[in-house]
């Protein structure tokens, strides 16, 4: 029996964790999406693990929990901050700042989990379908030696293509570009946007890629040509359209997913006795998630200058909207972070005097923690089905996490240092969606009329059960963008085909190395773009 945190899986987790966390905030980043890594990780912790000897299941599991914990708080971060240069007041943020809203939303998110595990996890019936998988990958994997390299293989090719693309100018950005007023026509000559299509899958990406061929081709083509609009307009409209769907699908969670769920939660917690808290919180434990909570809201309130009624806010708010992210997860296996932050956002808003740049604070803070409480949440239903000792996953998730806030930071950084805010925003080399959406949410939408159409209509799309979410992301990201994931997910139609007409023997089914090889090109193209990154602003610091 996995009783405690061994030394190998701390060391391979934290080696993972950095990796993996900066890897996440480049791919949030670049491609406006951030995959779940908890497949890829589980396989991976059970590779390296083996290397050691070491063969238990629930040790692999705690070990993928320590390296997939910093891609949420990565997300966070990702998908909020760099708002704050969008809107060009890189000077009114530090890295102090930064790394204040990752810990205070890191902590939320672990005491929040902590007192809601029982309840949503063996209580509630919620599908957890993420957390399913990496139970049923860990149970019918016999990874080996040969797995490892075709992950290993997978993220030298990827980063190879991306050195030769953007450092030594061998191979295009875009292949196929064709110069159509307002519309970035072309191929995106990225690994990891085709990993992207592969890992998403068919039926999603093409909603996405329909919802950029009616905002590109409809809208700005179809609707310039018609004279209804200008390119110029043309685009705002095209921009507060994609905010509004994704917001709107943002919302639809909550509508259809949660609100229903969280009436009937409280209604039975009501009715039930006090053996229903969940047991494996003891007195001590009480005191030590008291006093992380207390010390989330000391950084709100001191660390960022928000203020107590904010902090208040905050605190009590990030419980609601974690047990909505939780649940989401748990039924759809989608967490609109941002959207909750967005939610808190605009309440601190109404009630207190505070800053735009504060106000991204809020988001980042709620986001960090709506995140970390998706995934945690993904990983006790795994452990639920494995049978690990939820102390030992939460432990996992602390280190983890705590690991991420300053990896996430840190790479941030050093993409403002190597490439200039300037790099941020829709059409530059990150073009930071929901990041975008959170500006503008902030400053001011274009048009405010096709806004509140996407709103209603992410709502009703979503509530009918269509993906309102990727059909705002085809809407809103540049088209080479959208142009380019769905290669992978015809790669993936292809793949899935042959892998019904070749059952030969191997160490993974072909769907999980296909899983693997799709996660080794994401990964190896994102960590090259760090790195680059670093090494940039280290040449820079040193010329």
């Amino acid at each position: 029996m996995y009783k405690r945190l061994s030394v190998p899986s701390i060391l391979i987790g934290i080696v993972g964790c950095v990796i993996i966390t900066a890897s996440s905030v480049y791919t949030a980043l670049k491609m406006g999406a951030l995959p779940w890594p908890t497949i890829f990780t589980s396989i991976t912790s059970l590779v390296l693990l083996r290397a050691f000897g070491r063969k238990s299941l629930n040790e692999a599991n705690v070990t993928q929990i320590i390296m997939s914990a910093g891609s949420m708080v990565a997300g966070g971060l990702a998908f909020t901050i760099p708002g704050i240069w969008i809107l060009g007041l890189a000077n009114e943020v530090d890295w102090m700042q930064m790394l204040c809203v990752a810990l205070a939303g890191t902590l939320l998110g672990l005491v929040c989990t902590a007192l809601i595990r029982k309840k949503l996890v063996e209580e509630s019936g919620l599908e957890y379908p993420i957390g399913v998988a990496a139970a049923q990958t860990l149970e019918a994997s016999e990874a080996g030696g040969k797995t490892g390299a075709k992950l290993l293989s997978s993220m030298v090719i990827a980063g190879a293509w991306s050195i030769a693309r953007d450092v030594l100018g061998f191979i295009p950005t875009l292949l196929c570009a064709l110069p159509i007023p307002g519309v970035a026509f072309g191929i995106y000559n990225s690994p990891m946007m085709l990993s992207v299509g592969f890992l998403v899958g068919g039926a999603a990406v093409a909603f996405w890629f329909a919802g950029a061929v009616f905002a590109n081709f409809g809208i700005i083509v179809g609707g310039s040509a018609a004279g209804l609009w200008d390119v110029t307009t043309a685009q705002g409209i095209v921009s507060s359209l994609g905010m509004g769907l994704m917001m709107g699908s943002g919302l639809g969670v909550v509508v259809r997913d949660i609100l229903p769920r969280l009436v009937g939660f409280l209604r039975k917690g009501s009715e039930a006795n006090s053996d229903s808290a969940p047991s494996d919180i003891h007195g001590k434990d009480v005191g030590v998630l008291g006093l992380l909570a207390a010390v989330a809201a000391l950084i709100v309130c001191f660390g960022l200058g928000l203020g107590p009624v904010a902090a208040v806010i905050i605190v009590l708010m990030s419980f609601v909207t974690t047990i909505m992210s939780a649940q989401s997860v748990g039924q759809t296996g989608i967490d609109p972070m941002e959207i909750f932050g967005l939610i808190v956002l605009l309440a601190v808003a109404a009630t207190c005097d505070v800053g735009q740049v504060r106000l991204f604070f809020v988001a980042g803070i709620v986001a960090v923690g709506c995140g970390l409480g998706g995934d945690v949440m993904s990983d006790f239903k795994t452990g639920q089905i494995l049978g690990t000792d939820p102390r030992l996953m939460w432990k996992g998730q602390a280190i983890g996490s705590l690991i991420g806030c300053v990896v996430s930071v840190a790479v941030l950084v050093a993409l403002v240092g190597a490439y200039g805010t300037s790099a941020f925003g829709p059409g530059q080399l990150f073009v930071s969606a929901q990041a975008s959406v959170v500006a503008t949410m902030v400053s001011g939408i274009p048009s405010v009329p096709f806004f509140v159409v996407g709103l209603v209509a992410g709502i009703v799309l979503y509530c009918v059960g269509l993906p309102s979410m990727m059909i705002g992301l085809g809407v809103y990201l540049p088209f080479y963008l959208s142009f380019s994931a769905p290669i992978g997910a015809l790669v993936k139609l292809a793949y899935d085909k042959l892998q019904h007409k070749d059952s030969a023997d191997s160490e993974l089914s072909h769907d999980d190395t296909g899983i693997v090889v799709a996660s080794g090109l994401l990964g190896g193209e994102s960590f090259v773009g760090v790195v680059t990154a670093l090494v940039t602003v280290i040449a820079g610091l040193a010329g």
